[in-house]
């Protein structure tokens, strides 16, 4: 409709005459409409819009149409359609987080393991399938690096460690916590690249103590880990690239609050239906229960 547009350039400081007359409106039609009463759809949108807002807001500004559509219907049980949630966001300016375009890496050495996973990135059930890798950010002390283990059936990061280096003991630290926290039978497989921490003795070593299988995809292949691939690829522009960072501990403590208190409770991933990991996990446990 012409008449919003006529009533900004009103509020802009031409004339509403001028204005009626350049964009071929009557003064009276146009009077006629600022006169009359919202109607419902108005009011029920600017409802909307504000709740919409909120989400984003408790999203860290992070969800797009999907998620924002996902937290109304099944966290706020509010039925909507997805198309109207992405009308209403473009016109109050929400936007999500979007992809960025992917950085090269170093080569990476050849594996001592072969690959179990062969780019199947599913698992019936907690426990069976876990994937690593490491991921590093500048500050302007230097760089913060972050090995993390996710469970494939969830999403959910089982382990995680962050230090100033990226010796090997980055990422037993990291197998160490996933241990400690999911106690997994023995055949569980660990999938990870070919970096040299995960090609290195003492992560081989601990595999072998806890029972776990390693597994390793092509040399050069990121896509043969592309699962966690995709973890690093969200913290990155949800959290990472937002910002300058000036002290390690301030991207440290940072990065431990992201995947404590909203990855792994709060976010919800569309991998499992747009649920959050222990949302996810929470369900699974029900229902092996009831069975």
């Amino acid at each position: 409709m012409i008449f919003p547009l006529v009533r900004d350039l009103a509020g802009d400081g031409l004339p509403v005459a001028v204005t009626c007359r350049v964009l071929g409106v009557s003064r009276s039609g146009y009077y006629e409409w600022r006169g009359r009463p919202a109607s419902n759809r108005s009011l029920a949108d600017a409802a909307l819009t504000q709740t919409i807002a909120d989400v984003h807001a408790s999203s860290r500004a992070t969800y797009g149409a999907p998620r924002v559509h996902a937290e109304l219907r099944l966290g706020l049980g509010i039925a909507c359609g997805r198309k109207r949630i992405a009308r209403l966001m473009k016109a109050a300016g929400l936007v999500g987080v979007c992809h960025r375009r992917k950085r090269s890496g170093s080569k990476p050495l050849p594996a001592p393991h072969e690959d179990l996973v062969r780019r199947r990135f599913t698992a019936e059930e907690p426990n069976r399938l876990w994937v690593s890798d490491i991921t590093e950010h500048p500050t302007s002390e230097g760089k913060v690096y972050c090995a993390a283990v996710v469970d494939v059936f969830s999403r959910m990061v089982v382990g995680w460690s962050i230090a100033d280096h990226i010796r090997a003991e980055l990422v037993v630290d990291a197998l160490e916590m996933a241990c400690w926290r999911r106690r997994p039978q023995a055949g569980t497989i660990v999938h990870a690249d070919r970096g040299s921490q995960d090609t290195s003795w003492i992560f081989g070593q601990r595999l072998r103590a806890a029972g776990l299988l390693g597994s390793m995809g092509r040399v050069a292949s990121s896509v043969d880990n592309g699962l966690m691939e995709s973890f690093w690829s969200t913290m990155q522009r949800e959290l990472l690239d937002r910002r300058s960072w000036s002290t390690r501990v301030e991207l440290g403590s940072a990065m431990f609050e992201w995947i404590e208190a909203f990855y792994n409770p709060r976010r919800r991933h569309s991998g499992i239906g747009y649920l959050s990991p222990v949302e996810y996990e929470r369900l699974h446990t029900a229902a092996t229960a009831a069975a």
